[in-house]
């Protein structure tokens, strides 16, 4: 590829309005792995660098996330679309994030005595090397925290791709890590296509690969490390249960998931995707739904009272009216919305969905939109069935006053993660992944700085301390 012709993969639209704000040259082949050497070079060094030099340089990145805020937070906003104070709040988790590892990174990977019979012996943690890190659009800033913060801390060195639609984003964090005094060669973005990345994999210099997006993409990069013997990790998207139990406040579940659904548009893998409520509470649960939809408006995501923005781009809004005109032809109920919003931008109505049966496509897929779906069961054992009847597994809710049976229902959803009266929430200190379909590994937590460092085991023959 020619360094003077542009590309039109890598380019900010903005979504509120389909306009071209800017186009980014896609990096060569040369390029790239003149990146990937800088990064096997500098791992060299950096591996050696002190935890409280580490920890000064991450949070400096935390500090300057945090003093321009709403500057990353427009950006955002203006490359994917999210509500303005979502993209804020964004910014803000992902400085808890950084300054979570930069506190806690040495304690996690300090060396771990073990009970031997005889002698003495250790776990010494130590860093793997360069980290290929592939991330997707949906929370620019977040991803790639959810990745860097760890492993970077963890003395690794990083090299991005990320998502085409979000180049801004991608560079603006590049200049946060330089400008925190991050040494050259540490962590470097790669403005490559996604068909491009495939073939980075088999660089005997990337010694792992974490990626979050969508299976087929999993999938691919899964197979090519494992035919290269490296290790990755996998966040595949979700289509979260909310299981509401007999005894729940109605009205304040009804509040909890269309807000949780309409999150960031409905682009969040961890939404409550399903709502599923006992016959008993259905047609008060469904009347309260179709009220709270009253009070949601889509427009200017940079407006304060807009509470629904546009999906991220022009083909993403077409997918997910797609998904929805199919389900209604297949036998849904398409009760509200369900069609593309009547004026300029990436907008879908906001989307009520009911009588979804196992016959319909819409009962097992993730649907990446402002789309609601309701089901009902009659007993607790129907619930748990259409909770467990997708191929995903990553997030889910049990709704309801009685902690301990929301609980006992929640250990039977096949899932990594379960809230109780809570959507699927993020937080520095627990571990965010999945089962089945939605993936493998762990991020954010004391279990997301393990993923890329060799456990490695030192034994000796006598009792006398070596750590």
């Amino acid at each position: 590829m020619s360094t003077n012709v542009k590309t039109s993969s890598i380019k900010t639209v903005n979504p509120y309005n389909n306009e071209l704000v800017k186009e980014f040259e896609a990096m060569t082949p040369e390029q790239v792995n003149t990146i990937i050497d800088q990064a096997d070079e500098a791992f060299k060094t950096w591996r050696n660098t002190s935890f409280a030099e580490r920890s000064k340089i991450m949070h400096k990145v935390a500090s300057i996330m945090r003093e321009r805020k709403e500057e990353l937070g427009k950006l955002a906003t203006l490359e994917m679309g999210k509500l303005i104070a979502e993209s804020i709040y964004e910014v803000e988790l992902s400085a808890d994030i950084f300054d979570y590892y930069a506190e806690n990174a040495e304690k996690f990977l300090a060396d771990q005595p073990l009970d031997v019979k005889h002698g003495d012996a250790f776990l010494s943690y130590e860093p793997v090397g360069v980290i290929l890190s592939v991330q997707p659009w949906n929370f620019p800033f977040y991803q790639i925290t959810r990745s860097a913060a760890a492993h970077v801390m963890a003395g690794n060195t990083m090299v991005l791709k990320h998502a085409s639609n979000v180049p801004q984003c991608a560079k603006i964090m590049e200049d946060i890590f330089k400008e925190a005094g991050l040494p050259d060669g540490v962590y470097t973005n790669l403005f490559v296509a996604g068909k491009d990345i495939e073939p980075l994999v088999s660089n005997p210099k990337i010694k792992g690969v974490t990626l979050t997006g969508s299976k087929p993409a999993g999938a691919s990069i899964a197979a090519a490390a494992g035919s290269q013997v490296k290790k990755s990790t996998l966040e595949l998207g979700g289509s979260d249960p909310f299981i509401v139990l007999e005894d729940a406040d109605v009205q304040e579940a009804v509040n909890v998931a269309v807000a949780g659904r309409m999150w960031n548009a409905g682009q969040v893998c961890v939404s409550p995707k399903r709502v599923i409520v006992p016959a008993s509470l259905y047609d008060e649960f469904l009347s309260k739904t179709k009220e709270a939809f009253t009070h949601l408006k889509i427009g200017n995501p940079m407006d304060a009272d807009t509470n629904v923005a546009p999906l991220s781009s022009e083909k993403a809004a077409v997918d997910v009216v797609a998904q929805v005109q199919k389900a209604a032809e297949q036998g849904a109920n398409v009760v509200l919305g369900g069609k593309r919003a009547n004026r300029a931008g990436a907008f879908v109505e906001p989307t009520l969905i009911t009588d979804i049966t196992p016959k319909i496509d819409a009962y097992y897929e993730e649907i990446f939109g402002p789309v609601f779906m309701l089901y009902k069961y009659n007993t607790i054992e129907d619930a748990i069935e259409i909770a467990n009847a997708t191929e995903f597994g990553l997030g889910g809710t049990v709704f309801g006053k009685d902690t301990k049976k929301a609980v006992e229902v929640a250990r039977k959803i096949d899932t990594g993660m379960v809230y109780i009266n809570h959507v699927t929430g993020i937080a520095p200190e627990l571990p965010f992944g999945g089962t089945k379909e939605s993936g493998y590994g762990r991020e954010q937590s004391p279990a997301g700085i393990y993923e890329f460092v060799n456990a490695k085991l030192i034994r000796t023959t006598t009792s006398d301390k070596a750590y």
